[in-house]
């Protein structure tokens, strides 16, 4: 049988979805990473680099992990000492999940929420990674043309997790610098209104919480807000808290489960999102964690992760360790004082240079604020800044349009995914092209005023010369010059 041209290319053709941009790949933000991947620094073999500043990584506490790990052989069944579960661990399980693996990630979930709350293992529903259950409770909340209200700035994978395959939209609630971008009741109520004018169904809030990408968590009133808000719409909240044991300062963080203790809600309402991505540094193991209140979307949800379990190998090494309340302890604390030393010898490093960064206490970057470095404020302005950064300076650090903010000039700029050296290069680079970019400032601006200056001699010269035409012991005002020309 023979195909004509136009059959074969039918044929070869691939879906919408395929061949769609909604995975956002190409965006500034993941722009970023593919110049790190072609040019990845090291301190000894490749110390001109890109240095990897745009992935939010907790690497400070590896060591702890690898401590545990070794003395405790047979959480592992690929050593001597654990293998004899092998043939347990490695044969079918359903998509519950191993009990001890859900009954140690509440536990956990309980710990770094100071256990003022309890979650109920039988709620946890397994997930590729927090990518995964973003995208599950897109499926389960909203159809195709539906819209989550998200504060910005907010964390570019939403568009993918909650947008790509389910054909949701996310409708950014505005928020600004002046109150450091706070979520407020007004905020809500006003990006509810224009949905509304668009005639587009608004069918839950997102929060992030800590938030990436500002390191900041949200107070006791402004929760309280949020849940007033979704309660008087009737729409859906979807708490993303996976920087939850990311807060090394005061305030401290106070998750939703929390606030839903304090006062009547419609518990089908509320939905978590938990990981152990950041607050361990496992983002390989890809365990992400769907917690919800509503029995329906439990069940739904339970469905859909058959199509992104974990690993009964991961869970049963999960399930050893956080089941290890002294070595969870150890961890949780030990974790919480190196990220505050870090951060707090990253931003001094950029308060040197003139650098400031909006006020923070949890998660494993900085919002870095550099409007002042912009040649205009506008977002291209932002984006050239941003090549410069990356192709110059050799930094991939991402720019706030990337995140959906609302003003230019701000970059999330990540300090938890590298070793003490190459934060020092890091710093080195920034304070090098900081002051080169003054100093270039300083001589345009002498050369401005030495420009000006000229410009002033000249003008005075010819104001001279036009009082001295227009006197009236001038020649050129005599009769006989005039009269001769």
């Amino acid at each position: 049988m023979e195909f004509t041209s136009s059959q074969l290319k039918n044929e070869m053709k691939l879906s919408t979805i395929a061949t769609s941009d909604g995975h956002a790949e190409n965006s500034a933000y993941f722009d970023g990473w593919k110049a790190f991947e072609n040019d990845p620094f090291h301190l000894t073999q490749n110390p001109q680099g890109v240095i990897q500043m745009g992935l939010a990584e907790n690497q400070l506490c590896f060591d702890l992990i690898q401590d545990w790990i070794l003395s405790n052989p047979k959480a592992s069944i690929c050593t001597p000492e654990g293998a004899e579960d092998f043939k347990d661990i490695a044969i079918f399980q359903d998509y519950h999940g191993l009990p001890e693996f859900r009954k140690a990630v509440a536990r956990f979930m309980e710990k770094v929420r100071g256990d003022r709350v309890t979650f109920n293992p039988d709620r946890i529903v397994m997930s590729g990674g927090a990518t995964g259950a973003h995208e599950t409770l897109a499926f389960c909340l909203a159809d195709r043309g539906d819209a989550f209200l998200v504060p910005t700035p907010y964390y570019p994978g939403f568009d993918r997790d909650l947008k790509w395959r389910t054909g949701a939209q996310l409708f950014p609630v505005i928020c600004e610098s002046s109150n450091d971008f706070k979520v407020t009741r007004g905020a809500l109520e006003i990006a509810y209104e224009k949905a509304q004018e668009q005639n587009i169904r608004v069918r839950g809030l997102l929060i992030n919480n800590p938030s990436n990408p500002l390191g900041t968590v949200l107070d006791r009133e402004t929760l309280r807000d949020v849940v007033c808000f979704i309660a008087d719409k009737n729409i859906h909240l979807i708490c993303d808290e996976i920087y939850a044991a990311t807060v090394f300062n005061r305030p401290e963080f106070i998750s939703i489960a929390e606030i839903i203790q304090e006062f009547p809600v419609n518990l089908d309402l509320i939905h978590i999102v938990y990981s152990l991505s950041k607050d361990l540094g496992f983002p390989g193991f890809r365990v992400g964690i769907l917690y919800s209140y509503n029995d329906k979307v439990v069940s739904c949800a339970r469905k859909m992760s058959s199509f992104g379990l974990v690993s009964t190998q991961t869970q049963h090494l999960v399930a050893s360790m956080l089941s290890d309340e002294v070595f969870v302890e150890k961890f949780v604390r030990e974790s919480s004082e190196r990220l505050r030393a870090r951060h707090a010898a990253f931003t001094r490093g950029l308060a040197q240079v003139g650098i400031s960064t909006l006020s923070s206490n949890a998660g494993l970057f900085a919002w870095m604020d550099l409007r002042r470095l912009l040649k205009e404020p506008s977002f291209e302005a932002e984006l050239e800044l941003w090549r410069i950064v990356i192709n110059e300076v050799k930094l991939n650090v991402s720019n706030g349009g990337s995140f959906h903010c609302s003003e230019p000039g701000w970059f999330r700029v990540c300090f938890a995914n590298m070793d003490d050296a190459t934060m020092r290069v890091a710093l080195r680079r920034i304070r090098a092209f900081v002051l080169k970019k003054k100093g270039v400032e300083a001589a345009a601006a002498a050369k401005k005023k030495l420009c000006r200056g000229r410009s002033l001699q000249i003008s005075l010269s010819f104001k001279k010369l036009d009082d001295f035409i227009s006197s009236p012991h001038s020649p050129v005002s005599s009769p006989m010059f005039q009269a001769a020309n």
